[in-house]
């Protein structure tokens, strides 16, 4: 992976939560503070994007919504020029969701992406992930 400039910002999630760092340190030596910590909105939600089979349960349908949440921040976000660079963490089935929900200002902001389950992990674990990569 290459290097992650000051002010990156960095998302970490999976279909529960995402925790959302800032790069506070420079490119050469990562040091990730905590900013937020995001979770899925109470049932009554916007829904997942795209068709959703019949035989998805409940709790699948809420991780595809909080995925498609999360895809809409990041648009948002970049769209209103709110970060310069974005690291996206998330386990494969989310990443997978996220990614074609992804703005082309999105997109080309990302400096990197890691399919890994990071979101209960402490956080010298992730940066550790986030250098070795």
């Amino acid at each position: 992976m290459g290097k992650i400039p000051a002010g990156t910002l960095v998302v970490v999630a999976d279909g529960g939560q995402a925790r959302v760092f800032r790069n506070v340190g420079d490119e050469r030596s990562l040091t990730l503070k905590q900013e937020e910590l995001r979770s899925p909105p109470p049932e009554g939600g916007q829904g997942p994007a795209g068709v959703m089979p019949p035989e998805v349960n409940v709790k699948e349908m809420g991780e595809a919504t909080f995925a498609k949440q999360l895809a809409f921040d990041l648009n948002n976000g970049a769209l209103n020029h709110r970060y310069a660079h974005l690291v996206l963490v998330a386990d494969p089935q989310t990443l997978g969701q996220i990614r074609p929900l992804l703005h082309k200002e999105t997109t080309d902001r990302l400096v990197c992406e890691l399919a890994k389950t990071l979101t209960n992990a402490p956080l010298d674990d992730i940066e550790r992930a986030l250098t070795s990569a």
